[in-house]
Protein backbone atom coordinates (compact mmCIF):
# COMPACT_ATOMS: atom_id res chain seq x y z
CA UNK A 1 0.00 0.00 0.00
CA UNK A 2 1.22 3.69 -0.74
CA UNK A 3 1.37 6.62 0.63
CA UNK A 4 -0.64 9.60 -0.31
CA UNK A 5 1.72 12.40 -1.32
CA UNK A 6 0.43 15.94 0.88
CA UNK A 7 0.46 18.74 -1.14
CA UNK A 8 1.70 22.33 0.72
CA UNK A 9 -1.86 24.64 1.66
CA UNK A 10 -1.76 27.27 -0.17
CA UNK A 11 -2.29 30.74 2.06
CA UNK A 12 -2.94 34.35 0.35
CA UNK A 13 -3.32 37.77 2.05
CA UNK A 14 -6.22 39.76 1.33
CA UNK A 15 -7.59 42.71 4.03
CA UNK A 16 -11.31 41.83 5.50
CA UNK A 17 -12.41 44.34 2.81
CA UNK A 18 -10.79 42.28 -0.39
CA UNK A 19 -12.12 38.67 1.34
CA UNK A 20 -15.82 40.21 1.65
CA UNK A 21 -15.24 41.18 -2.07
CA UNK A 22 -14.22 37.78 -3.18
CA UNK A 23 -16.76 35.93 -0.95
CA UNK A 24 -19.77 38.23 -2.67
CA UNK A 25 -18.66 37.43 -5.95
CA UNK A 26 -17.95 34.21 -5.96
CA UNK A 27 -21.89 33.99 -3.92
CA UNK A 28 -23.19 35.77 -6.84
CA UNK A 29 -21.16 34.06 -9.30
CA UNK A 30 -19.33 36.56 -10.67
CA UNK A 31 -16.13 35.20 -9.98
CA UNK A 32 -15.21 31.45 -9.98
CA UNK A 33 -11.56 31.04 -8.31
CA UNK A 34 -9.07 28.50 -9.85
CA UNK A 35 -8.17 25.34 -8.16
CA UNK A 36 -4.90 26.82 -7.53
CA UNK A 37 -5.99 29.55 -5.39
CA UNK A 38 -5.33 29.77 -1.63
CA UNK A 39 -8.10 28.34 0.78
CA UNK A 40 -6.92 30.03 3.70
CA UNK A 41 -6.36 33.71 3.91
CA UNK A 42 -4.59 35.99 6.34
CA UNK A 43 -5.63 39.72 6.78
CA UNK A 44 -1.61 41.00 6.72
CA UNK A 45 1.48 39.21 7.02
CA UNK A 46 1.76 40.14 10.80
CA UNK A 47 -1.01 37.90 11.13
CA UNK A 48 0.01 34.81 9.13
CA UNK A 49 3.36 35.27 10.87
CA UNK A 50 2.20 34.98 14.50
CA UNK A 51 -0.41 32.33 13.46
CA UNK A 52 2.15 30.25 11.61
CA UNK A 53 5.04 31.29 14.01
CA UNK A 54 7.82 28.91 14.10
CA UNK A 55 6.38 26.83 17.40
CA UNK A 56 3.22 26.29 15.48
CA UNK A 57 5.09 25.19 12.32
CA UNK A 58 6.36 22.78 14.21
CA UNK A 59 3.48 21.93 16.14
CA UNK A 60 1.65 21.21 12.69
CA UNK A 61 4.18 19.35 11.87
CA UNK A 62 4.26 16.94 14.69
CA UNK A 63 0.44 16.67 14.05
CA UNK A 64 0.94 15.02 10.52
CA UNK A 65 3.50 13.08 11.07
CA UNK A 66 2.55 11.28 14.73
CA UNK A 67 -1.60 11.55 14.08
CA UNK A 68 -2.56 11.91 17.98
CA UNK A 69 -5.40 10.92 19.12
CA UNK A 70 -6.28 13.02 21.62
CA UNK A 71 -5.07 16.33 23.06
CA UNK A 72 -3.49 14.97 25.76
CA UNK A 73 -1.17 12.27 23.72
CA UNK A 74 -0.21 16.17 21.63
CA UNK A 75 0.72 17.52 24.84
CA UNK A 76 2.57 14.24 26.01
CA UNK A 77 4.33 14.55 22.55
CA UNK A 78 4.90 18.27 22.15
CA UNK A 79 5.18 18.91 26.03
CA UNK A 80 3.04 22.09 25.77
CA UNK A 81 -0.24 21.76 28.22
CA UNK A 82 -3.07 21.16 26.95
CA UNK A 83 -4.90 24.54 27.58
CA UNK A 84 -2.36 26.35 25.52
CA UNK A 85 -2.76 23.69 22.53
CA UNK A 86 -6.30 23.82 22.86
CA UNK A 87 -6.12 27.82 22.74
CA UNK A 88 -3.45 27.72 19.67
CA UNK A 89 -5.84 24.75 17.88
CA UNK A 90 -9.20 26.55 18.02
CA UNK A 91 -7.11 29.48 16.53
CA UNK A 92 -6.17 26.88 13.61
CA UNK A 93 -9.15 25.64 13.23
CA UNK A 94 -10.34 28.98 12.46
CA UNK A 95 -8.04 29.42 9.61
CA UNK A 96 -8.34 26.47 8.01
CA UNK A 97 -5.19 25.21 9.04
CA UNK A 98 -6.15 22.15 11.51
CA UNK A 99 -9.43 20.19 11.40
CA UNK A 100 -10.39 18.76 15.11
CA UNK A 101 -12.48 16.04 15.06
CA UNK A 102 -13.99 13.12 17.63
CA UNK A 103 -11.60 11.05 18.58
CA UNK A 104 -11.86 7.63 20.43
CA UNK A 105 -13.80 8.08 23.61
CA UNK A 106 -15.12 11.05 22.55
CA UNK A 107 -11.21 12.80 22.82
CA UNK A 108 -10.97 15.74 20.24
CA UNK A 109 -7.80 14.42 17.87
CA UNK A 110 -6.03 17.32 15.62
CA UNK A 111 -5.36 16.59 11.76
CA UNK A 112 -3.33 17.85 9.49
CA UNK A 113 -3.42 16.58 6.02
CA UNK A 114 -1.16 19.11 3.79
CA UNK A 115 2.83 18.89 4.21
CA UNK A 116 3.73 22.38 4.57
CA UNK A 117 2.73 26.27 3.02
CA UNK A 118 3.25 27.87 0.27
CA UNK A 119 2.27 31.67 0.19
CA UNK A 120 0.15 32.40 -3.20
CA UNK A 121 -0.04 36.10 -3.32
CA UNK A 122 -2.04 39.04 -2.12
CA UNK A 123 -5.99 39.08 -3.62
CA UNK A 124 -6.10 42.05 -5.68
Amino acid sequence: MTKATKTPLKVGIATMEQYKARTIAIAKGEYKPFPDEPKVWFQSLDTLAKVLSKNNRELLALIAETKPASLDELAEKSGRAVSNLSRTLRTMEGYGLVQLEQGPHRRIAPRVDYSGFELAGSFQ
